[in-house]
């Protein structure tokens, strides 16, 4: 997400492709082939973006989450963005300390699951190369969502067993 650029995004098809990474301050290629394949943008999303780019400070640069220490020449370092505004957010949710980054990929694989998406859509959305890694790594059961498999299979043997 800090490597976007906005040269990224194709407004026009609602899509952006993520072509680079960013480890440790560097910012570099994507891991696979996968990583780099391109994202749907929801439209409410879209208008978000693009009312960030015109609202920016640094909207001529390329650069979707410019550091304001550099000018908005680099991108924001993620862990600024962590310390800066997601921290304090967690805090003021109450829930609890250790969310980083990779929280909101398992919270995004969890969701994906919830909307009933099939796996083959959240494994490319997660843009995963191996979709065991989509199905044994990344999401949670949700609490109710168990609660209703576990009682329609209830309701299946109780109906059979009278």
């Amino acid at each position: 997400m800090f490597a976007l650029r906005w040269l990224d995004f194709n407004w026009n098809q609602l899509t952006v492709l993520v072509r680079r990474a960013i480890v440790d301050g560097k910012v570099g290629e994507v891991k696979t082939k996968y990583s780099r394949s391109g994202l749907p943008l929801d439209p409410a999303l879209a208008e978000i973006l693009f009312r960030w780019q015109r609202a920016s400070q640094f909207a001529r640069n390329e650069v979707v989450f410019s550091s304001p220490q550099k000018a908005g020449e680099l991108p924001l370092p993620s862990t600024a963005a962590l310390e800066d505004h997601i921290e304090p957010a967690t805090e003021r949710a109450a829930l609890g300390s250790g969310i980083g980054w990779h929280t909101f990929r398992h919270t995004y694989r969890t969701l994906l699951d919830e909307t009933g998406a099939p796996i083959k859509v959240q494994q490319e959305l997660m843009r995963h190369a191996d979709i065991r890694t989509t199905l044994n790594v990344y999401g949670k059961a949700m609490d109710e969502s168990k609660r209703q498999a576990h009682g329609k299979v209830v309701r299946v043997v109780l109906a059979t067993g009278s």
